[in-house]
């Protein structure tokens, strides 16, 4: 049987205009509603175009399903995760753990240094446990909710938040993509860490002075007698105490104690409904049917709030908006959504079409900087090709090291341009896993905060500036000769 024949150019550029043409479309066709499912559809017809290119170069179709089975059970991991934070959203509302707070947030920060403060807030906890989606599933949640409370633009908090959140992420020893960039590249891992340190540092702080004029430029004359009436509302609606934010702790702390991330955040969904049941007791009783003893109704609330999410009436509409949300189920497009990625992704990569770039890549990147810049780019396509923010990071970093290693550079100059362009740019992508994951969670679609995610857009821009003046690019220390070794000692 003959080996499929290797793709032409013209065969990897087809699948990737027929996407980025039908998404261009979706976007204008259905504004925001464009991931409810014309995006879906897009990916899924990039992904037949695609097959059928692997079926003219002799691909059997066996073999393409079976490596659509196999990427799409590379996403498992982060449905189960989404799923976790539906019920944890769902359950933390009504344990009254996301209303407290919004209610200590709108009391403590002021409307000026909001974005900063939320961005500078991400970075600290998303470094102390390495994760950015625990950290945009809990304290990002809640800032979505001060920045409404406030009168402020949620689609610039949130970008602040992703901010923040990729930072720390990104230079956390405990997070999954800084131990993975390093361990492809072959690079010490808190060598790693400092030889970011040159392209983060001056990233955040532009990314937080970018927060401070547009807090101090935006019309943020906060409205006392709003702020109050919400305050009151929440006071009305719920329970607000400090001991609402063990739930949060917990979850930190097991975060920091490296507890794998579904058990984390499923146990933390669980906690938030006992804690429902240990401090909210009034807001049960109103929700409570009349026809089901008092313990049976509590308990088909809480196991409904797991799958269905938590809804409350509180006599004003926004409010409702913001306190309502979460369940399993919200989180059902979102995985609809990486699916469908996932499927484009698998048969492209495959069938040799990312490859193929690679190797173009690869014959014009003559200098050190441009092999740097190469990296990144084929990571960030390999983003929006892939959806997958570690196959962006692990096949730009198996197919560039050889390279890198004819070349004489140090392995950690190769692991900082998987981070560079493969972990920041992530979730600035809709479909892919990670810009999935941070629609579903803060209600705001990646295309609108984009803009705003000033660290993830700094970054690897900066990045490409030192790459092409040849800033911090570490050569490898040759191996001493014998007498230089004998004169050493």
């Amino acid at each position: 049987m003959a080996a499929p024949k290797s793709p032409s150019m013209l065969d990897a550029l087809i699948p990737m205009v027929v996407l980025i043409t039908l998404l261009g479309c979706s976007v204008y066709l259905f504004k925001d509603d464009s991931s409810y499912g014309p995006n879906q559809i897009a990916l899924f017809i990039a992904a037949a175009v695609a097959s059928l290119i692997g079926l003219k170069n002799g691909y059997h179709w066996q073999s393409i399903e079976q490596a659509i089975v196999k990427g799409i059970s590379v996403s498992l991991a982060a449905v189960l995760i989404l799923l976790a934070v539906g019920a944890l959203i769902g359950t933390w509302l009504l344990s009254g753990t996301v209303p407290t707070l919004i209610y200590y947030g709108l009391q403590l920060l002021n409307p000026s240094w909001f974005y900063a403060a939320s961005c500078l807030l991400c970075a600290i906890v998303a470094m102390s446990i390495g994760s950015s989606w625990t950290t945009a599933a809990t304290i990002g949640v809640a800032l979505i909710g001060v920045a409404s409370g406030l009168g402020l633009s949620p689609t610039i908090a949130a970008g602040a938040i992703v901010s923040g959140a990729y930072f720390g992420d990104k230079i956390s020893p405990l997070s999954e993509t800084t131990n993975l960039a390093p361990a492809v590249a072959g690079a010490d891992l808190f060598e790693h860490i400092r030889h970011m340190l040159w392209t983060t540092i001056p990233s955040i702080i532009l990314a937080l002075f970018g927060f401070v004029i547009i807090g101090f430029n935006s019309d943020v004359s906060a409205d006392f007698q709003h702020i109050t009436d919400i305050s009151n509302i929440l006071q009305q609606q719920f329970n607000i105490s400090l001991w609402s934010l063990v739930p949060l702790l917990v979850l930190l702390v097991m975060a920091i104690k490296k507890v794998p991330a579904f058990p984390t955040v499923f146990i933390g969904a669980l906690l938030g409904g006992v804690w429902a049941v240990l401090f909210q007791d009034d807001l049960l009783s109103r929700l409570a049917s009349d026809d089901l003893p008092r313990a049976v109704a509590v308990f088909k609330i809480i196991w409904q709030t797991l799958f269905a999410g938590f809804s409350i009436s509180t006599g004003n509409e926004s409010m409702d908006d913001l306190l309502s949300g979460g369940g399993m189920a919200s989180m059902l497009n979102t995985i609809w959504l990486i699916f469908s990625a996932m499927v484009f992704g698998a048969v492209v990569e495959h069938i040799g079409l990312l490859r193929k770039f690679v190797e173009a890549i690869l014959k014009l990147a003559r200098s050190s900087g441009s092999l740097i810049v190469s990296t990144m780019g084929t990571c960030l396509a390999t983003n929006i090709l892939t959806a997958d923010q570690y196959i962006s990071i692990v096949m730009p970093g198996r197919m560039f090291k050889e390279e890198y290693q004819r070349r004489n550079l140090a392995p950690v100059n190769l692991s900082r341009a998987l981070e560079d362009g493969g972990t920041i740019t992530s979730p600035l992508i809709p479909w892919n896993t990670c810009g999935a994951y941070m629609h579903g969670v803060l209600n705001v679609n990646p295309l609108d905060y984009f803009i705003y995610a000033f660290f993830n857009l700094i970054n690897p821009i900066l990045a490409v500036i030192y790459a092409y003046m040849g800033i911090k690019i570490l050569k490898l220390t040759p191996p001493k000769s014998v007498v230089e070794r004998v004169l050493a000692n």
